[in-house]
């Protein structure tokens, strides 16, 4: 079973385990966060196109949204916030780690409105949040917390209605273009009105389609730029009308520019945690 290390081990601030199989749920990602004791404060949560769980089981995690509020605990986060959450605290702590797309995440949760907020699990799930998290401290492996997780998803979403078939099919075309496909031809080719398009969307997805769009868009080019490639290239092959562009929407979504933004450390960590086939059982060394 290989490591997963890579030369940049020495700057992952957590140690990652990721399942050894994908989630029996389509559109569901895990992945286990471990503390080391070198995370900073004011740490930058990056916008992705899912919605994230963040279950801690162990420690102290905490952090602040938009309007200043803190949050301890376990708690989620909806999609393109902006440059506005921040970790504030995070000691000796454990936490499962899941992304949901939100077709599935409207299942999981009952709604994908989330807003700029940081919800915390106890306000969406009640005590059933405590049951879940207590769950996972008594477990001692990874693999067995990934599958109680798993069947607790699966359990929600059989429970649930799912969003409108026309709109999962809407976010599937603009995932599958990268966010430059035009949200007028996809009213036109579902035989809805656009106005249709956009309150549906938006009520079951959490984000208008040209806002969701965007917001795809900018992960695919923020990823590229993780990868080496130059701001130039990216912006003229990502759909953006020219290297301005990309500089405006990397600033809008983290408050960093395409020079800076390679450097944060939850985009070091994306590939590591959330690429498929994954290193298994990945630990980042505890020293030099």
């Amino acid at each position: 079973m290989g490591s997963g290390l890579s030369e940049r081990d020495d700057a992952v601030l957590w140690d990652i385990t990721c399942p050894n199989r994908p989630s029996s749920v389509p559109g569901v990602a895990m992945a286990g966060f471990g503390d080391r004791g070198i995370t900073p404060p004011g740490l930058r949560l990056i916008p992705h196109p899912t919605v994230t769980l963040v279950l801690v089981f162990g420690g102290t995690i905490a952090v602040e949204d938009a309007a200043g509020r803190r949050q301890q605990g376990s708690f989620a986060t909806g999609l393109g916030f902006g440059d506005a959450l921040r970790g504030l605290q995070a000691d000796a702590f454990e936490a499962l780690q899941v992304r949901l797309s939100p077709v599935v995440a409207h299942a999981v949760l009952g709604t994908t409105d989330l807003g700029d907020a940081v919800v915390t699990l106890d306000d969406l799930f009640g005590r059933e949040a405590a049951r879940i998290s207590d769950r996972l401290g008594e477990l001692s492996s990874w693999e067995d917390r990934f599958t109680l997780t798993d069947a607790w998803l699966a359990r929600r979403c059989a429970a649930t209605p799912r969003v409108d078939p026309e709109v999962a099919w809407a976010w599937r075309r603009i995932g599958a273009g990268r966010g430059t496909v035009r949200i007028e031809r996809l009213a036109t080719e579902l035989g809805w009105s656009r106005k249709r398009l956009w309150s549906r969307f938006q009520s079951q997805i959490g984000l208008p389609p040209k806002r969701a769009a965007k917001l795809v868009r900018f992960d695919h080019a923020v990823h590229r730029l993780v990868a080496g490639q130059g701001a130039a290239g990216v912006a003229a092959d990502g759909g953006y009308t020219d290297q301005s562009h990309l500089h405006r929407d990397v600033v809008a979504f983290t408050g960093l520019t395409p020079a800076t933004v390679v450097d944060e450390p939850f985009l070091a960590v994306d590939d590591i945690a959330w690429g498929w086939p994954r290193p298994r059982n990945f630990r980042g060394r505890r020293g030099p």
